[in-house]
């Protein structure tokens, strides 16, 4: 058995490889590379990252996000995340954009890997899942990028927070939200709190 065919042996349909990772079991790790690039069995998605694709009756199916930036990272602790989601809170966000968010602990900056494009952005702490509390601190933490009027979608957001549960939103606001947005939330968690207080009826006979 040739070298090349036995590094072929060790690939698995849908997994994502560093070269590092490649040359265990190769002699020639950069031509070996080459030949199965040429040959289709592998597809590059940036410098020293490969996917192994699975075929699919409508052709090869694209790396799997969790796979393609846990083996870019090196790391399984991150969260991936989109502006687009912000849409479902209901607070007057329609944009779409064509990046995902990848909050970690190691990388910072812009990539495209595989034709997509990702955005690394290290945060000290954030959820192993998104929650809706967590979108929306984590909308208001961005406001200044989306496309839409920030006053206009930050007055939306005061309004919708009275439908959330208040110790949840408020413990991810602690949580995760910058200093800027750890206020807006201090005030717009009070105000609900205030209007029942004016609405109840006075015991005061």
């Amino acid at each position: 058995m040739s070298k090349l065919q036995e590094l072929k042996r060790h690939l698995k349909p849908g997994e994502v490889y560093r070269r590092e990772d490649l040359a265990r079991w190769s002699n020639a790790v950069d031509r070996h590379l080459r030949q199965l690039v040429d040959e289709g069995v592998l597809t590059k998605l940036a410098g020293g990252l490969y996917a192994y694709p699975k075929e699919t009756p409508f052709g090869k199916a694209p790396a799997n996000d969790d796979k393609l930036v846990e083996t870019f990272l090196k790391d399984h602790r991150f969260l991936l995340a989109s502006p687009n989601v912000y849409n479902s809170l209901g607070v007057g966000t329609t944009q779409l954009y064509d990046t995902t968010i990848v909050y970690n602990h190691k990388r910072h900056g812009d990539f495209s890997l595989g034709g997509r494009r990702f955005a690394f952005r290290v945060k000290p702490s954030f959820p192993k899942t998104l929650s809706k509390e967590f979108l929306l601190v984590d909308l208001v933490n961005n406001i200044d990028q989306l496309a839409e009027s920030k006053d206009d979608v930050l007055e939306r957001v005061r309004k919708q927070v009275a439908s959330f549960d208040a110790s949840r939103l408020q413990r991810a606001a602690r949580d995760y939200g910058n200093v800027r947005t750890k206020k807006f939330f201090a005030q717009a968690l009070m105000a609900p709190h205030a209007d029942r207080l004016l609405a109840s009826p006075s015991t005061v006979r």
